[in-house]
């Protein structure tokens, strides 16, 4: 995987989603678990087959990983549990795809486990890690939180481009709408833009139903050789292309309305070899509804600015130009802490015509997008470019 290139002879060849969004009988490790087997069966191989291991949780150390091998009680010839965030298991996928080239493993094992809601987890409210730029010496003491982050990622979009809280509101609505057609999602009660705005505010311009949900979960993605995955139980979904970045303040650097996403998007069309008028949906990490409107403009579906009329013009929906989040989101469906994992998982099954009554018509290309970390100061982006199989 070099250059612009990107061989198109890697495969998803297993999902699973856990359904649980509440497991206080559970540790992050069994549901992990429990994974590995649902993705290994609707694969069609073994543990036995594992020899990649890939993974990251909410509280995995410095030997995570290898606990984790542990536990399941395998000996992988490739490991990786490279944390990042929420975007982690987006870029783990592209990991897997670059060893499996390199010849470092042959199937493997994407895995993330939380316990995020039966634990009581408040994400999102604790105070902000250091960083250089100077100015956070005012805000580090005072506890800056990721929602008034993303708050104030909000209110500059809104001064610079006139977003309002009812163009934020459509998102959060068009997720719950999605949400109400999955029998996984948690919240499936239809909402409308007046529920939204009259929800309480947590952190202005940002209310309650513009934050996603807090709740237990896993999920699990096999990887493989195109070859092999061809002979597997289930349809195999190609990897066509991926990409990966870094957006930080910097020395000086006030772009703040410019996110990762903006960079690994980029990387992976040209990789790919795609447009974004080729893409029929888009797995976009929905944190907040802010994140969705940013994640939208800076991956070029359309400009800065215009995500606000973008979003409520239907284009979003299931029948819209671009669906976004079939399953609910983060907005609704689950929300375990880092969601990157279910996106790549939802995807795959849109692509392979699994979902039941979100299922979109007959789509042959998707975009996973994770984010990881705070918009507007640092973070990370990983985006994937998946299509079905020729």
């Amino acid at each position: 995987m070099t250059g612009n290139q990107f061989p198109n002879n890697i495969a998803i060849a297993g999902v699973y989603e856990h359904e649980s969004r509440f497991s206080p009988d559970k540790t992050e490790f069994q549901i992990m678990a429990e994974c590995a087997k649902g993705a290994l069966d609707d694969s069609g191989l073994t543990l036995a087959d594992v020899d990649g291991l890939f993974g990251a949780s909410m509280t995995m150390g410095m030997m995570g990983i290898v606990d984790l091998a542990e536990y399941l009680n395998i000996r992988p010839t490739h490991i990786d549990g490279s944390n990042i965030g929420g975007s982690s298991f987006v870029s783990h996928v592209s990991h897997a795809a670059a060893a499996i080239n390199a010849g470092l493993c042959d199937v493997a094992l994407v895995l993330y486990g939380s316990t995020a809601a039966s634990n009581a987890m408040a994400i999102g409210t604790g105070g902000s890690s250091g960083s250089r730029n100077p100015e956070t010496a005012f805000t580090v003491p005072y506890g800056m939180t990721t929602v008034g982050s993303y708050a104030m990622y909000a209110n500059l979009h809104m001064d610079k481009y006139g977003t309002t809280s009812e163009q934020l509101a459509e998102i959060a609505v068009t997720m719950r709408h999605h949400a109400s057609l999955n029998p996984l999602a948690k919240m499936r009660s239809p909402i409308t833009v007046d529920d939204v705005l009259s929800s309480r505010l947590i952190s202005s311009p940002l209310h309650l139903l513009d934050c996603c949900i807090i709740s237990d979960g896993g999920g699990a993605v096999i990887v493989t050789s195109l070859e092999r995955a061809r002979d597997l139980r289930s349809k195999p979904i190609q990897i066509l292309g991926c990409g990966e970045a870094v957006q930080h303040q910097g020395v000086g650097d006030t772009d703040l309305l410019t996110i990762a996403a903006k960079q690994s998007g980029n990387q992976a069309f040209t990789m790919a070899g795609l447009s974004r008028a080729d893409i029929d949906l888009a797995m976009i990490y929905d944190s907040f509804t802010i994140t969705v409107l940013a994640t939208l403009e800076n991956l070029g579906f359309c400009k800065a600015g215009e995500g606000g009329n973008f979003v409520t013009d239907g284009n979003i929906g299931l029948n819209g130009t671009l669906p976004v989040n079939p399953d609910g989101g983060g907005l609704s469906s689950n929300h375990p802490g880092m969601r990157g994992i279910f996106l790549v998982i939802e995807a795959v099954k849109q692509l392979r015509g699994e979902c039941g009554d979100r299922q979109l018509s007959n789509p042959e290309t998707a975009l996973a997008h994770g984010t990881g970390g705070t918009i507007g100061d640092k973070h990370s982006g990983a985006t994937l470019i998946l299509g079905v199989t020729q």
